[in-house]
């Protein structure tokens, strides 16, 4: 069964992941069709002492619309008391505020109170769902916010609906936070258990990722609004557990940036990574101090997890995004990527940074996940690239190997051979040339139409004796007289001989060759090399046969091509040229080309062939050239 391309995993989790968040902002975005926003509503600032609104005279009340700013608490001011006009009619039975800010928040009506959050989670810019019903009467909602050293009050959309289909738009609000933090955390543990198929040296650099992906993963969880809901009064556990994935992503992060692109110039990113990683494991062992302390020292460590971390994330994302332009303008294309998707996230995390310390009012941050979306997106890329290359890196090794086995079983077989073939043809020749001889010296002395039988047998013994003196030079190519020789003259001598076979099968040999051409071996060996494939090249010829017999130089080496027009080979007979006494001719013995392989190898060059069925074959010879000449 074929496997699916790593670039095609990447790719295809990615569109799921874009799917899901499609899906889930659709969803986010659905309301019942008989929910009414609230447009107009009014707002007294409130006193230290003041118990209940209901009182106040009219003209301390400020009318506000849904589209004007929040106002800006006067001095002495700690609360403030906001006032809702609720049609009459049982379809409303809820009201969904979409930012409350603050520590607590209450809900009256008819002097009773419907709702207290201070039990609940305290506020910074979540969402409320208040529970109304006719049971408390028709009067006005009345909602009483104070705390929180950002400011308190409402804002955004105030929505009047029933209850369940509040509740659900409640719900699929903050879905999306969920959905993104659990396929991050989801996405993290499988990578974490892939790594430990990879090599040590890959497992440093992947478990920094896994713990970037993990961290990011609990941070959306933890930041939603949603898990207010789920979590009750187990507010500082929420922030604690956020605090503690806040304090591991920002060394991890610096750590993953290190394994890609390296320590830096000087070994500015490996100071920097010690202070960070300083730096969170202070805010950790000062978290638990505080746990220990009941949370006595929470404006302290509110400063520090607050503020400081702030300002240290906005040099590390400056710093960082710096760092990764400069990898990219170097030409690394998964910096390029990196840069892309870090830029992405930088921008609109330093973005909302910004008017986060800067605003005079709440600020929730928001789009910082969609950026960090975008930016984990660019690391599955980077992830389905780094997978691509290790496996065309292993199919290159694959293949390396088989290779390098082929020629490893070619070596022994040749070895064997070798052995064999200068043993058979030193015992043999002698016989041979002895028994020529007394052949001869009978043909002298018999009839005409003996001495025919006796010259057809000498004839017989002399091709015998050809075939073991290939067998002699097959087992021994060496070079028994190296010497310079030029190429072009000696391929000149050669097609002299072989012109007139040519002839004879109707073709003809064209020379094309560059001069001064030199090389080191033995003329004799090379001229017999070339006799055997030239010779090859007439016999596959046809009527019109064309040999192209060129020379040159290329760099180091000289190349000498030899090319015709004959019947050509198929890719199977093309595999096993080489092989120890194959051939395609019917009375051939494969061992002229045997022969000029091992000449060749043995004047330390290399041969291949290029042929297609019906078009012809080209030989092409590498040669190191001489220098000395």
């Amino acid at each position: 069964m074929k496997l699916a391309s790593p670039k095609r995993v990447a790719v295809l989790f990615m569109l799921l992941l874009l799917t899901i968040l499609v899906i889930a902002g659709f969803a986010a975005g659905r309301s019942s069709g008989q929910d009414r926003v609230l447009l107009n509503w009014e707002q007294k600032w409130a006193y230290p002492g003041e118990e209940t609104a209901a009182a106040a005279p009219e003209e301390e009340w400020l009318k506000l619309s849904a589209d004007s700013d929040r106002p800006l608490p006067p001095a002495g001011a700690d609360a403030v008391w906001l006032r809702f006009d609720i049609p009459e009619t049982e379809e409303y039975t809820a009201l969904l505020i979409d930012k409350v800010y603050g520590t607590t928040l209450k809900a009256y009506r008819n002097n009773g109170l419907i709702y207290d959050s201070r039990q609940t989670v305290n506020f910074n810019g979540s969402k409320v769902l208040i529970p109304i019903s006719d049971t408390q009467g028709d009067g006005p909602l009345y909602l009483w916010s104070t705390g929180g050293d950002r400011g308190f009050g409402v804002g955004g959309q105030i929505r009047l609906g029933h209850y369940d289909g509040l509740m659900n738009l409640y719900i699929q609000q903050d879905l999306v936070d969920v959905i993104l933090g659990t396929s991050l955390m989801f996405m993290a543990v499988v990578l974490l258990a892939c790594l430990f198929f990879v090599k040590i040296k890959m497992f440093s650099g992947g478990y920094w990722l896994v713990v970037v992906i993990f961290a990011f993963g609990v941070l959306f969880i933890t930041y939603s609004p949603f898990l207010a809901l789920i979590m009750g009064s187990r507010e500082h556990l929420t922030e604690s557990v956020f605090d503690v994935a806040l304090f591991m992503l920002l060394p991890a992060f610096t750590l993953y940036f290190e394994q890609i692109f390296g320590p830096g110039r000087g070994g500015h990113l490996v100071r920097f990574r010690n202070i960070q990683l300083g730096f969170s494991v202070f805010c950790l062992l000062f978290l638990l101090l505080n746990t220990l302390l009941s949370y006595r020292l929470d404006n302290l460590y509110t400063f520090l997890t607050v503020n400081v971390t702030g300002i240290l994330m906005i040099i590390q994302l400056l710093y960082l995004l710096g760092l990764a332009v400069v990898y990219a303008y170097r030409g690394n294309k998964d910096a390029v990527i990196f840069s892309s998707g870090f830029a992405l996230f930088a921008v609109i995390s330093l973005s909302e940074l910004v008017l986060y310390f800067s605003s005079s009012s709440p600020f929730h941050l928001y789009w910082w996940k969609w950026g960090v979306v975008g930016f984990i997106l660019s690391l599955i890329v980077i992830l389905g690239r780094g997978f691509t290359r290790n496996y065309e890196q292993a199919l290159s090794y694959s293949r390396e190997l088989e290779q390098f086995n082929n020629a490893a079983q070619r070596s022994e077989k040749m070895e064997i051979i070798s052995e064999l073939a200068a043993s058979v043809a030193h015992e043999v020749r002698n016989p041979l040339q002895v028994t020529r001889g007394f052949l001869q010296i009978l043909g002298e002395r018999s009839a005409s139409k003996e001495k025919e039988y006796l010259n057809m047998a000498m004839q017989e013994l002399d091709r015998a004796s050809v075939i073991i003196t290939d067998f002699l030079t097959f087992a021994k190519p060496g070079m028994e007289e190296v010497d310079v020789f030029e190429v072009s003259g000696e391929l000149r001598h050669v097609a002299g001989i072989l012109v007139p076979l040519a002839n004879l099968q109707g073709g003809t040999i064209e020379l094309h060759l560059q001069d001064e051409l030199f090389v080191l071996g033995s003329p004799a060996k090379f001229k017999q090399a070339f006799i055997n494939l030239i010779k090859n090249s007439v016999e596959a010829l046809q009527e019109d046969g064309l040999i192209k017999v060129s020379a040159w130089k290329s760099g180091q080496h000289i190349i000498i091509s030899v090319v015709d027009n004959g019947e050509g080979m198929k890719l199977s007979e093309l595999a096993r040229l080489g092989e120890p006494f194959y051939s395609n001719k019917t009375k051939g013995t494969g061992l002229g080309l045997m022969v000029s392989f091992r000449i060749i190898e043995a004047m330390n060059g290399a041969i291949h062939f290029y042929s297609k069925k019906g078009q012809g074959t080209e030989v092409v010879v590498k040669l190191p050239a001489d220098h000395n000449k």
